[in-house]
């Protein structure tokens, strides 16, 4: 299991690096074409705009996995370590079936324009660039749902240390 993890942290670092590549050597492209030829690539505007979201949403995918993401530690040095984590729990929780439901009305997004052909530049089908946003918001969810249960089994083994101390 351990090593599918790890191949999976792989993948989407190497998208990540990948996709930020692209963009670099596509935006440079279109202003040394703008600056210096007066022409460009008609469909490097739109095409960049789409890997602006998928990397966004793949940065996401890694922050959540290395607990790098934005968030507003003022609980911490206020709340009792074994209140902390309860907190810490429900937190992710909410954060988890937030990302959920996104995920799954992404999905139906998808479907729709899946099932009525919808296409974006260059006869893209729109659903082939739009898939990023239930796969990256179904993974955060599911992630916080790990970390939901890290704080939960944290919380439960703060209760049992405190009950072993008071006896």
């Amino acid at each position: 299991m351990r090593t599918w993890i790890k191949r999976l942290h792989r993948v989407e670092d190497a998208l990540l690096v990948l996709l930020l590549t692209a963009m670099i050597v596509l935006a440079g492209t279109q202003i040394l074409l703008r600056n210096f030829f007066d022409s460009g690539i008609v469909w490097i505007d739109p095409l960049l705009r789409v890997l602006v979201l998928w990397l966004g949403l793949l940065g996401a995918m890694v922050a959540t996995r290395n607990n790098k993401h934005i968030s507003i530690d003022l609980l911490s040095r206020f709340l009792k370590r074994d209140i902390y984590c309860l907190v810490q729990s429900v937190v992710a929780q909410i954060s988890a079936w937030t990302c959920l439901v996104i995920a799954w009305y992404g999905l139906n997004w998808i479907r729709l324009d899946y099932e009525d052909g919808v296409t974006s530049f260059a006869g893209i089908p729109a659903w082939m660039l739009e898939i990023i946003i239930p796969v990256a918001f179904a993974s955060v969810g599911l992630r916080y749902l790990l970390k939901s249960g890290f704080w939960t089994r944290q919380y439960i083994r703060h209760l049992r240390l405190e009950k072993r101390t008071a006896e």
